[in-house]
């Protein structure tokens, strides 16, 4: 396959993650009580973003970097059975065909790791070895809010593991590294247990969430981009608002306890997945498009737009909304963080776009 095939192949992959992520965001915004011309299964909020929109996207990362035509299994699992859970066909179908993405998704890791044994790939693992908990509890009838802890620490876990092969730059050193291994660990198993004992569960992975996050603030390399310019201080800037997200995330986890449902949980909930999540997206954008997409995201001050419309969209529905139960707020910031996030999409698309254009003129001339 050349690679005109192969960049045509992962957009096939990526169209549907993306209309996945637009339902998902649609089902938020039903939660809210907002209005919206698409009815689909407001439940699936959190699934669809998830399975059907982050996780195709790091699968279909992980594919791309291994080079292996069975790597791309994975993705293309985690995104047919997002589709196939909000069509007519039995939603187990749709649960057991995301379940075999994960599967999948750790067998990624287990090659990557017989290439190269790295502490940062198995933080990774332990996040798949989450997803994968959650896909079999949710097989098991185990209804979406209470898979929360399995979902974020997934994501959580996933994300660090990706700051740590950043942070060997820098050299933290071999304790530093069996130091995040251990709590990552400790967070996907106490991230299990929230399924069967989550009074103690849940505040225990607030605990080592917070840890999780003093390390990475300890070692991250970031402390030293934050002083350059362009990129590099645009994906610092985003990774220091993420892991602030993250302190109220694991905050919330610890203070607030178990909860389903209620300001604490859509506090600490949007703070991992819109606060962390969201945001780290935007900061590797720029990084994992181009070598996913092979299209070229420029840095451009206009990206600094939707990241700051995001934050000031979730401090209004942290703030306002679930502190102060304003539920006017609440959609308010509902709807802003939809707009910061179809916004950087937009941006990040133009400034693509005008790079072409750029590249062409100078071809040209």
């Amino acid at each position: 396959m050349d690679a005109t095939s192969r960049r045509a192949a992962r957009i096939l992959i990526m169209v549907p993650a993306a209309a996945l992520m637009l339902l998902g965001l649609n089902s938020g915004l039903l939660l809210l009580g907002v209005a919206m011309p698409v009815v689909n299964e407001p439940d699936l909020h959190s699934t669809l973003l998830v399975f059907g929109f982050v996780g195709t996207l790091i699968s279909l990362e992980r594919a791309v970097a291994l080079r292996a035509a069975w790597a791309y299994s994975a993705p293309v699992l985690l995104a047919l059975g997002s589709v196939i859970t909000i069509t007519p066909l039995p939603t187990i179908i749709g649960k057991v065909v995301i379940t075999a993405g994960l599967v999948m998704h750790l067998l990624q890791y287990r090659a990557i790791w017989q290439r190269q044994p790295m502490t940062a790939t198995a933080v990774q693992a332990a996040g798949a070895v989450t997803g994968i908990a959650a896909g079999l509890a949710w097989c098991g009838g185990v209804p979406p809010n209470r898979l929360v802890p399995l979902l974020a620490v997934f994501l959580i876990l996933t994300i660090a593991g990706e700051r740590l092969e950043l942070a060997r730059l820098a050299s933290p050193g071999a304790r530093a590294e069996r130091l995040l291994l251990i709590l990552s660990v400790g967070l996907s198993a106490s991230a299990l247990l929230t399924l069967t004992m989550p009074v103690i569960a849940v505040p225990v992975s607030g605990i080592l969430l917070l840890a999780i996050v003093v390390w990475l603030l300890r070692y991250d390399i970031v402390r030293g981009t934050i002083r350059q310019h362009g990129l590099p201080r645009f994906v610092a800037v985003c990774v220091y608002l993420g892991y602030g997200w993250l302190l109220i995330a694991g905050a919330g986890w610890l203070l607030g306890g178990a909860r389903t449902e209620g300001p604490v949980y859509d506090a600490t909930t949007h703070a991992i997945f819109l606060g962390f999540v969201i945001t780290m997206i935007m900061a590797h954008a720029p990084l994992i498009l181009p070598a996913v997409l092979q299209v070229d995201i420029p840095y451009h001050p206009a990206l600094y737009v939707p990241v700051a419309l995001l934050q000031a969209a979730l401090l209004v529905r942290v703030v306002a909304g679930d502190a102060w139960g304003i539920t006017g707020a609440l959609q308010a910031g509902g709807i802003g963080a939809v707009v910061a996030i179809l916004l950087f999409a937009a941006t990040a698309v133009t400034v693509s776009l005008r790079e072409r254009g750029k590249k062409k003129s100078r071809v040209a001339t």
